[in-house]
């Protein structure tokens, strides 16, 4: 953005420095309206008269991002503050669980089922499913 605006106004001196430069008359016609005037000044206008309507005109993408920007901000914060009050919480569970080693897993069982067992429909030596229940594959 700031170097759209540099390049702007490097454009505007150059515009400036052409039209003092040229001070012929010229006689502008648009329709049936007729102006007659210096070359500098007619193109001293119709560079402000591109300047305010590249300005209307990107004037409401500008409003549009600088509402998400405000928006994302307010959503980033109420985030912040809903991790911090998830972060006390989690404080205050470890506080209360008894202190020592986690329950111990049930003896023989796996510590996940896997991937192949879940795909395949394997059973263990008990007949059981990767999900723990009785296998419904007719054998």
């Amino acid at each position: 953005m700031q170097l759209l605006l540099i390049l702007g106004i490097v454009f505007a001196i150059g515009a400036v420095g052409f039209a003092l430069q040229n001070e012929v008359a010229v006689t502008v016609v648009l329709g049936f309206w007729r102006y007659d005037s210096s070359l500098a000044v007619v193109l001293l206008v119709a560079l402000c008269l591109g300047a305010l309507i590249a300005a209307l005109v990107s004037t409401p993408g500008v409003i549009r991002g600088q509402w998400a920007g405000a928006r994302l901000r307010r959503q980033a914060a109420s985030l912040e503050k809903d991790k911090a009050a998830l972060e006390l919480r989690l404080r205050e569970l470890e506080a209360q669980a008894p202190q020592g080693s986690p329950a111990p897993a049930a003896p023989g069982a796996a510590p996940h089922a896997g991937l192949k067992p879940l795909m395949m429909a394997q059973e263990d030596a008990n007949g059981n499913d990767a999900f723990g229940g009785q296998s419904l594959i007719l054998k």
